[in-house]
């Protein structure tokens, strides 16, 4: 797999060609806040073109919301979110709706429509955003079907009607139906088996490497993490704790990151991660 060093089964992310220091995302002194409780503060992350991110910090503590707010789900307090260069709390509605066609989103559990097939779903955002044929948007529904590695048969399947691992394959085409360039992910591998994880993580990997996609990763999963992530950043106390690699998070002292990436169960998953 491009980008990508194989031993065994461990995958180690190599640093792909294309990747530079280009900041496609950037968040500043973001505060989100709903009545008197203040979930975010003050929060600063930076996301890099042709990077997996994955993002992690305890249950409760904001990941979810800080990727809403991104999407523009939830309003902020305070702070600023520049997509791509572009501020968007100043931007023009065509600026907006220009900045949304390059973005994919997977939510947790897929967020799938029941009551359309996967190739209804993934054609929805299609059906937003463009004005094509009914013959063609078909025709690329199913190309995002073979992508994802689901097969053609699926995608006149109903939602009920798949297993959790061809959901979130089904979800993921859904996400790169507009061929976005910046990939956003809301706990990926989450009820998942290992093996339906690993082959998950090792699909995102390779997404990454031949779309030149930049990937935002919402996840606990400390094999994602160990895997197929170039850079963590870790939440905690309303703000980003710590952001580097694994080698810089296992040298942290910072108590909850130590605790995550050095604790018992975690020193377990980096030996059965070692060659």
């Amino acid at each position: 797999m491009a980008g990508l060093e194989s031993n065994s089964d461990v995958m180690t992310p190599v640093q792909p060609e294309w990747q530079g220091d280009k900041v496609v995302l950037s968040a500043r002194d973001i505060t989100v806040s709903f009545g008197e409780t203040t979930v975010l503060e003050n929060l600063s992350l930076d996301v890099h073109h042709g990077e997996i991110l994955g993002f992690v910090g305890a249950s409760g503590a904001g990941k979810s919301v800080l990727l809403r707010t991104v999407l523009g789900l939830i309003p902020r307090s305070s702070g600023t979110i520049e997509l791509f260069g572009k501020d968007l709390a100043t931007a023009s509605t065509r600026e907006k709706i220009a900045l949304d066609m390059r973005l994919g989103v997977l939510f947790q559990h897929g967020a799938l429509f029941s009551s359309l097939t996967v190739l209804e779903n993934i054609q929805v955002p299609m059906r937003e955003y463009l004005d094509l044929p009914h013959k063609l948007m078909d025709e690329l529904a199913l190309l995002k079907v073979e992508l994802v590695g689901l097969p053609r048969e699926a995608a006149n399947k109903l939602p009920s009607e798949l297993s959790g691992g061809m959901i979130k394959r089904a979800a993921l085409a859904r996400a790169l139906a507009l061929d976005p360039d910046i990939l956003f992910l809301d706990e990926p591998t989450s009820g998942l088996d290992p093996i339906g994880a690993a082959e998950f993580d090792e699909l995102v990997a390779k997404m990454r490497d031949t779309m030149g996609l930049t990937v935002y990763m919402v996840t606990h999963d400390l094999d994602s993490l160990l895997t197929v992530c170039d850079r963590i950043a870790v939440l905690g106390k309303k703000r980003v704790l710590v952001a580097g690699t694994v080698e810089e998070m296992m040298r942290s002292e910072e108590p909850w990151v130590k605790s995550y990436f050095r604790g018992k169960r975690a020193r377990q998953i980096v030996t059965d991660n070692r060659p």
